[in-house]
């Protein structure tokens, strides 16, 4: 199946976010997921299922910043 990663077009065999979050290996406590431009709650990843050419964006958080 086809789906857009942030843009980019990929060619994967995950039918799930959660599948897909496994498959590109991504640190699920630190990530957000938009499917078709609508937030996808971490609970319902396992259940939310991918169809071909769905836009997807993950957004990674970053922590840090300076000491005080």
């Amino acid at each position: 199946m086809n789906v857009f990663v942030n843009g980019e077009l990929r060619d994967v065999e995950a039918t799930s976010l959660a599948e897909l979050v496994t498959h590109l290996d991504l640190p699920v406590a630190r990530i957000a997921i938009e499917l078709n431009r609508e937030v996808v709650r971490r609970s319902e990843w396992g259940s939310t299922m991918l169809r071909d050419e769905d836009l997807i964006e993950i957004v990674h958080f970053v922590g840090g910043g300076a000491r005080v």
